[in-house]
């Protein structure tokens, strides 16, 4: 007991670092994803800008992208991590990789978010005289508001899950500790109480997510 006591500045820590992982990732990955989300939408056929060359071309990379598990990614590019921001390790290398992971789901997530919207709402606004750009703000946004603060919460978790990958690049965080301590030393107890951290947070955020994307829907 005496030593579990010792070891909370380090959960604090690695909490703290996982959070800053997460909290930054998301930010940029969510700048990124939502325009391509909506971007993919509209180009497709009988859409407001139908296109099929941009269509097809971010519908390929965000397959592509999305193809890879995490910790391949992260190897792959790692040139462009070190271009970017000078390192491959630690969390400034670890933020890079989980932006260039997190924003293509993001913005598949986000397809899926506003083709729930109602096609005969969007007709109805275009035959009323509404402009494009005001038909994917003030109609397709607000209507998938549920929509997307759900998918978001699945990209946090889904970063959460990353940044434990993103250990192995000395990121620090819960990932780390639990592969220092845990898999390295077998220190059951500190992976059973990583676990049991990384499980309350994920539960907390899903529940927040759920509970948001409840009363987004109320007020619609």
């Amino acid at each position: 007991m005496d030593r579990l006591t010792e070891m909370i500045p380090v959960f604090g820590q690695s909490l703290q670092e996982t959070v800053i992982m997460v909290g930054i990732s998301l930010f940029i990955a969510t700048i990124i994803g939502i325009p391509l989300g909506i971007l993919i939408v509209i180009t497709q056929g009988n859409h407001l800008f139908p296109n099929k060359v941009i269509y097809h071309t971010l519908n390929t990379l965000i397959n592509i992208v999305r193809s890879l598990p995490f910790i391949i990614l992260m190897v792959a590019i790692i040139p462009f991590t070190e271009l970017v921001v000078g390192t491959s390790i630690g969390i400034e290398g670890a933020i890079v990789p989980l932006i260039v992971y997190t924003a293509p789901y993001i913005a598949r997530l986000m397809e899926t978010a506003l083709l729930d919207v109602d096609r005969g709402v969007i007709e109805a606004y275009r035959a009323m005289g509404a402009s494009r750009l005001q038909i994917i703000t003030r109609i397709m946004l607000r209507e998938a508001r549920p929509g997307i603060v759900l998918c978001l919460t699945i990209a946090t978790i889904g970063l959460i899950g990353a940044t434990a990958m993103a250990g192995a690049v000395g990121a620090g965080g819960l990932g780390d500790l639990a592969l220092r301590y845990g898999y390295q030393q077998w220190d059951i107890e500190v992976m059973i109480i990583t676990v049991i951290i990384l499980v309350v947070l994920v539960q907390v955020i899903q529940s927040l997510g759920n509970w948001a994307a409840r009363k987004l829907k109320k007020s619609a």
